[in-house]
């Protein structure tokens, strides 16, 4: 690895890195690595979800929580581990991320129950959290500004979108071949791997004096499980539900006390003036809002596909395959053209173009194909995709202070998590509202025409059979997409109307804003 000063640069000045050498390349795939792995704990569990819920009893309503539970304590804790790399040592703290991380996924694929499989999967998300923002500081560290660190955040910014789609797939063959439990035991060795070989080939940062805000990192998280709990629990009970609106009323609170905290902390875990620049903070709403975008199109169409289409686990991670492509392919072609013309068409017309696909993907019912009904729009939704999140990444970090780069890799990641998380707990809502309206219907007709045996089975199990139970399903499922391309039109606005390009953008884009 290039050799780098023992001092790192005052406070303020921004991030530079060596000249690239041969060792980088091994280091951007170890941190590509541990990030793909990551990313594919969020859809590799989708494609075992109806597995999990018969193995262990969930409800179908509660199965979002088998998400949720690991998208909230990652995002809920990604801005502790940002700012933990930064005062502990960057590398030091990646491989710790990386270690409670495979112990978990271990834990999770022993669990007997609802209960713990939850639990497993939140520490899960607290080892991804630890591990998640210093791996994309060490790409702001190693990489210099321009070309070579624009291919980087091309690399990982596929490997951050497009490894959901490699999640289905991963999890297709594993749940048809092994077994659900095989989703989680896949990450042991991976992290093993990694853990043997990162020493080695990464470089520790220079550890910073400073301490950690505990208090500001538990009120965002417990207000965030509550807010999220209060959106499921609507989808299941009702906006009235005396529990619902505790929730949110405790949720408020919760929240409120954390941005005070921020306010009087000396050393917060999310320093204001980073979201105090115009494009930063416009990039972290724009991650917002397509997270919850992408969650819920993965979560839903993930149901449609095998609950509808009848796909077996693996052809439903087939049908997923091309997502990974056109995103890694938009994704690299998009940081060649990002010095040229600059992060916003590609923030505006990417988040149209996954609006397109979305809506498109509303036609969808229980006569559709996948040919006819839902490759078309995938592969549009992709390609908008795919131009946005390497956009986002140089954006949100690009000026960055060199001892914040750990807190504003956080920052994206919690934009990202949590993002995903209410997404998928409002889209659950939606969903549920939905399917609650097209039931009766649907039950009318199906006692019209059932025989004996299929009202015995309906009584003893209140499901719908086929193909009743579908146009349900299907109902709920388009009313989701529905409100999935709202969060891309509303991206595709802060993007035309937060977003200004300045000309040192621009040159750190093109690598000559001689900071190097």
């Amino acid at each position: 690895m290039a050799s780098t000063s023992s001092r790192d640069p005052a406070p303020g000045t921004p991030v530079t890195a060596p000249p690239r050498s041969a060792g980088q390349g091994v280091a951007l795939l170890i941190i590509a690595s541990a990030q793909l792995m990551v990313v594919l704990d969020i859809t590799i569990v989708n494609i075992a979800l109806p597995h999990i819920q018969s193995a262990l009893g969930f409800s179908t309503t509660d199965l979002s929580w088998v998400v949720s539970a690991y998208t909230l304590a990652f995002g809920g804790l990604l801005l502790l581990g940002g700012r933990a790399g930064d005062i502990l040592g960057r590398r030091r703290v990646f491989l710790a991320g990386i270690a409670l991380f495979a112990l978990a996924s271990l834990l999770g694929g022993l669990a007997q129950s609802p209960g713990h499989l939850l639990a497993a999967r939140a520490l899960q998300g607290a080892g991804a959290a630890v591990a998640a923002p210093t791996s994309l500081a060490l790409i702001s560290t190693t990489f210099a500004e321009g070309p070579a660190r624009n291919r980087a955040f091309g690399t990982f910014a596929a490997v951050s979108a497009g490894g959901g789609a490699v999640g289905l797939l991963a999890g297709g063959v594993l749940v048809q071949t092994l077994g659900w439990r095989w989703v989680f035991f896949v990450n042991v060795p991976i992290a093993l791997v990694i853990l043997a070989v990162a020493p080695r080939r990464i470089r520790e940062s220079e550890r910073r004096p400073g301490h950690f805000d505990a208090l500001g990192a538990l009120t965002a998280t417990t207000g965030m499980v509550t807010l999220v709990y209060g959106f499921i629990r609507a989808a299941h009970d009702g906006w009235r539900d005396p529990v619902t609106l505790l929730s949110f009323s405790a949720a408020a609170v919760l929240l409120a006390a954390f941005a005070l905290v921020e306010r009087r902390s000396p050393q917060p875990i999310t320093p204001l003036r980073l979201i105090a620049d115009r494009n930063r903070a416009g990039a972290l709403g724009i991650m917002l809002t397509l997270a919850a975008a992408i969650f819920g199109m993965f979560f839903f169409l993930t149901l449609y596909v095998q609950d509808v289409l009848h796909f077996s686990p693996l052809g439903t991670g087939l049908a997923f395959l091309p997502v990974s492509v056109i995103i890694a392919a938009g994704a690299q072609v998009t940081s060649r053209l990002l010095p040229r013309y600059g992060p916003g068409p590609f923030l505006v017309g990417g988040a149209l173009l996954a609006a397109a696909g979305l809506i498109w993907l509303t036609q969808v019912d229980v006569r559709s194909t996948y040919a006819d009904g839902v490759l078309g729009p995938l592969l549009l939704f992709s390609l908008g995709m795919g131009t946005q999140f390497v956009s986002l990444t140089l954006t949100a970090l690009g000026g960055v202070a060199a001892g914040e780069t750990g807190a504003a890799s956080g920052l994206l990641g919690t934009a990202q998590q949590v993002g995903g998380s209410l997404g998928l707990a409002i889209l659950v809502t939606v969903f549920g509202t939905a399917t609650r309206h097209a039931a009766p219907e649907q039950l009318r007709s199906f006692l019209a025409g059932a025989t004996p045996e299929q009202r015995l089975a309906f009584r003893r199990t209140g499901i719908l059979p086929p193909p009743w139970g579908e146009y349900v399903l299907t109902a709920g499922v388009t009313a989701a997409f529905a409100a999935a391309a709202v969060c891309t039109v509303l991206a595709a606005l802060i993007a035309l109307l937060v977003i200004r390009v300045r000309p040192a953008d621009l040159e750190r884009l093109r690598g000559t804003s001689g900071t190097e």
